[in-house]
Formats: C-alpha cells, sequence, structure tokens
C-alpha cells in the first residue's frame, strides 16, 4: 500500500520527529558514522542547521503524516568530479515498505536533473549488506557500476562499498 508523503526543506521544528525516527539501530546501520546511534537532539539540531544552509535546498525532509519521517539529499560534488552528485537517503522504520523511499528517490533524482544543468551522472554508495537499498536503486533505473569488497568499516565489521548510479540520458 502506497503511503503519502512530501519533499520538503528541513526547519526547527522537525527536530522532535527527528529524533523519534532517525534513534533506531537499523536505520544507523545502513548509514556512515556521521548519522550516530543512539541519535540525541543535539544530533539533530546541528544536523538541522546543516541541511537549512544548502542554497538551493538539496537536502529534503520526507515528511508523513505531518512528521518528518525520513530524509533525501542529492550532495552536488566539486572539481573534478562536478558531474556527479551523490544520493543519500533513510526513512524511519515505521514507513517501510511503503513505496516512500522509491517515489522519493525519483523525485530527488527529478530534482537534481532539474535545477543543476551540470551534473550527468547521480551515484549511491549503499553497502553490500543493504539489499533492500540495492533493489529500491535498481527499481528506480540505477546501475551497479562497481563493488569494493570490505572497504568500508562499520560497527567494527567490513563491508563491501557498492556504487549505483543513473546517467542524465537513461533517466528522461
Amino acid at each position: 500500500m502506497e503511503k503519502e508523503f512530501r519533499l520538503r526543506p528541513w526547519k526547527k521544528e522537525d527536530l522532535s520527529s527527528l529524533v523519534k525516527y532517525a534513534d533506531n539501530r537499523s536505520i544507523a546501520q545502513n548509514m556512515t558514522d556521521m548519522f550516530p546511534h543512539p541519535y540525541s537532539e543535539a544530533d539533530g539540531l546541528a544536523f538541522i542547521e546543516f541541511a537549512a544552509q544548502s542554497a538551493p535546498a538539496h537536502i529534503f525532509a520526507i515528511e508523513v503524516d505531518g512528521e518528518a519521517a525520513g530524509g533525501i539529499g542529492i550532495h552536488p560534488q566539486h572539481d573534478i568530479h562536478r558531474k556527479n552528485a551523490e544520493l543519500g537517503y533513510w526513512l524511519g522504520e515505521p514507513f517501510w515498505g511503503m513505496g516512500i523511499i522509491s517515489r522519493s528517490i525519483q523525485q530527488a533524482v527529478d530534482f537534481a536533473f532539474r535545477n543543476y544543468d551540470e551534473i550527468d551522472r547521480i551515484f549511491a554508495r549503499p553497502f553490500g549488506s543493504n539489499t533492500a537499498s540495492q533493489k529500491v536503486l535498481e527499481k528506480n533505473g540505477f546501475a551497479l557500476e562497481a563493488r569494493f569488497e570490505k572497504t568500508l568499516i562499520k560497527n567494527g565489521e567490513l563491508q563491501d562499498e557498492l556504487i549505483y548510479a543513473l546517467r542524465r540520458e537513461n533517466f528522461y
């Protein structure tokens, strides 16, 4: 069953719902160490302040039922990587399996290609153990470009790093 949602900029009033959904080991285990567990109000406030600085906004709250229940961002790269942007996302566990992340990815990719003329490639780097993320990327037209075996360390365990990408010419 698909659930309604919308992408919008983060705001300070999102702090309690951000902490409520982000403070989850099942989410943190698939994120970089910059996404802490436990997830405190101080962590949430620092993140909201960071996200609000981007102009134009490119780090969005995923709002479900009036709450910030997750986040998705397009991160343009610089220098020799300036034709690329990294996609990152997470969603509160009560909303898994409702099609929200898949449709959020579609909206974020569309936003990136419409607003950043120079970007030709959007990539995401899920852990090798995160099959749900791999499937949602593939569903959205991302192709596996590379697998780096045991290059990431998370919670004391070596993880594979996968690189999925979608090129502008394959989106439209």
